[in-house]
């Protein structure tokens, strides 16, 4: 292999070995390597220290690398694009990635939504390149890690999702995660709606009314350890209930609603105005100016204790359902230091890596949160998406993007396709007091494969857009097991997603988020749901079986528009849907429909 130019790339030392497998000429530079072949398509290379060490000691870096031709590629897939899924040049940047931020894992994508080249990293603290090469239109891609480490690569070309989610199973190593069916059920969040100014009747009129609604969980984010407004964090750190006085009566009245409750937590940011400042300030991993505080040091025993204490009372002593954690992505910034190699702490840390402290403190935080209430939930939220916080989480949320479906749809989808066993939460929906019950369909629909967190006053919706959003809810609510754990198949990622399916062998969702047509699979439903959130309303339905399909026709508001026989199979079969409305097809009884998934 030629070398390519990767000004960012850590050079390495040692031999260099040329192994082919696979179809593919790879390069080991540090470590011996090993290969598995697991069929013709996938194969797992496996490096070792050239000492046959492989402990991991921190510096002695092992990496291998490969080209693929660069035909027919569309998109290269990563779990943090904000959004995007352009195709970088080989000296853009790697992505490091480490128990709180990222995760190693990366797909180069083809047209058709072919996975041309899927990899990803036994260790979670792996950096991971990709790029094309300028000078032959390769696509180059590399793995390197700190010890031994094991890469997955996937050349099969099915669709990417399917390779991405055997990439998930890959990680989960077979392991049980158990979550609760709450933490799949519609949830309400203060932040938008209220930012800092919650309070218990506050809190507890919202909570009402979105149990009306169809939301199972509330979920109080910042401001309840403050009685400050001005939206920074220099009270962070003492978390004390003050703008929640009484607080385990007021959960207990929440829960009375039928309400489950989840309390937010900056888990690293110890503010300057906080008594905790005096204790912890020895103990920073640095401090943040702009936010008049800094962040804990975890690799400190004083640090993970005072913070599991406090995260832990809320749910011991108050009774809450379980956290919110935020921000801990802030333990990866990088300041001089990279979280996955260690950096001189002070005497009384007990170990030298940061990510290892993350480490103890979840692992802390969770064991006593389990005495406390064995099902309690902990939401995190991109970008620390890693599998190695699955055993410490329950739901996993979208990076904020207020007001912006599109934004929504693609990180919540991006969510899925590695979120493993967590359950996928959408950023918070907000939309102006004077939007339309149509454009809240819209909203609704573009997080419709995850759960969706709505973050508005509910008492000063019309009634227009609370039919919105209760007819929406019970979609989501009536469909939780296709929609969040059928087999999910967005298409172009380069396109952000213009049309995504689920399905589970008796139930297709299908959701356009342009004016597109839908293909209806021969097999594998007996009931079809198709979202419309274009503007177009004519839906094109092309293919189906040879058999006539009972046609339900919605509007955003859930009122019954349209019913009557759609026949399929005959070419397409032109149906109007208005702008956030639904389509229900179920088979006539008359037609023998093959149960089976269909394979793309």
């Amino acid at each position: 292999m030629d070398e390519v130019w990767e000004p960012h790339a850590r050079k390495l030392a040692g031999t260099r070995r040329r192994i082919s497998a696979g179809g593919l000429e790879l390069e080991a530079v540090g470590g011996t390597p090993v290969v598995r072949t697991l069929d013709d398509s996938v194969i797992e290379v496996t490096l070792t220290h050239e000492d046959g060490d492989g402990s991991g000691t921190a510096g002695r870096d092992v990496r291998v690398s490969w080209l693929v031709p660069c035909t027919r590629a569309t998109a290269l897939w990563t779990p943090l694009t904000s959004g995007t899924h352009w195709i970088p040049a080989a000296w853009s940047p790697p992505r490091p990635a480490s128990l709180s931020k990222g995760a190693p894992v990366a797909s180069l994508v083809g047209s058709g939504d072919a996975g041309l080249c899927t990899f990803a990293a036994s260790r979670i603290d792996a950096v991971v390149g990709a790029g094309v090469v300028e000078e032959t239109g390769d696509f180059h891609c590399w793995v390197q890690a700190s010890g031994a480490v094991t890469v997955r690569i996937d050349m099969s070309g099915r669709h990417f999702a399917r390779c991405l989610a055997d990439v998930a199973a890959w990680w989960g190593g077979g392991e049980t995660y158990r979550i609760p069916g709450i933490a799949r059920m519609p949830a309400y969040s203060t932040w938008y709606s209220m930012h800092q100014n919650v309070g218990p009747e506050r809190v507890e009129t919202q909570a009402a009314l979105a149990k009306e609604l169809g939301c199972e969980v509330i979920i109080v984010d910042d401001g309840w350890m403050t009685e400050d407004r001005a939206r920074g964090y220099g009270h962070c750190g003492d978390w004390e209930p003050l703008s929640l006085p009484d607080t385990a009566a007021h959960v207990e009245r929440v829960h009375g609603l039928g309400m489950a409750y989840l309390l937010w937590y900056a888990l690293p940011i110890v503010g300057r105005d906080s008594a905790a400042w005096k204790e912890l300030e020895p103990y920073l991993l640095r401090r943040v100016d702009f936010l008049d505080a800094g962040v804990a040091d975890p690799r400190y025993p004083v640090v993970r204790e005072h913070l599991a204490e406090r995260v832990a009372r809320s749910v011991a002593e108050w009774g809450m359902d379980g956290v919110k954690f935020d921000f801990i992505d802030w333990f990866a910034a990088r300041d001089g230091f990279d979280p996955n190699e260690a950096y001189p702490p002070g005497p009384e840390a007990d170990c030298a890596v940061v990510s290892e402290g993350v480490q103890l403190l979840l692992a802390e935080i969770h064991a006593r949160l389990a005495v406390a209430h064995p099902a309690a939930m902990v939401e995190n939220r991109q970008p620390y998406v890693s599998p190695g916080l699955w055993p410490y989480s329950t739901m996993i949320r979208a990076t904020d993007c207020p007001l912006n479906p599109t934004l929504n749809r693609t990180r919540t989808l991006d969510l899925r396709l590695i979120a493993g066993p967590l359950a996928v939460h959408s950023d918070m929906l907000m939309w102006h007091p004077s939007e339309t019950a149509e454009q809240i369909g819209v909203h609704l629909i573009s997080v419709l494969f995850s759960v969706p967190q709505i973050s508005v006053d509910l008492a000063a919706q019309t009634v227009e857009q609370r039919e919105a959003l209760a007819f929406w809810l019970s979609v989501f609510r009536g469909n939780a097991d296709v929609l969040q754990l059928g087999v999910l198949e967005p298409s172009r990622p380069e396109l952000c997603y213009p049309i995504v399916r689920a399905h589970d062998g008796a139930s297709m969702v299908v959701a356009r988020y342009a004016p597109l047509p839908v293909e209806v699979p021969a097999v594998g439903w007996s009931k079809l749901l198709v979202a419309n959130a274009d503007a177009s309303s004519i839906v094109f339905l092309l293919g189906g079986p040879e058999a006539d399909a009972e046609a339900v026709v919605q509007d955003a508001r859930g009122r019954r528009v349209w019913s009557g026989i759609v026949r399929l199979g005959a070419g397409s079969t032109a149906v109007d849907v208005p702008t956030g409305g639904l389509l229900t097809l179920t088979a006539d009884s008359r037609a023998v429909l093959d149960p089976s998934i269909p394979t793309l």
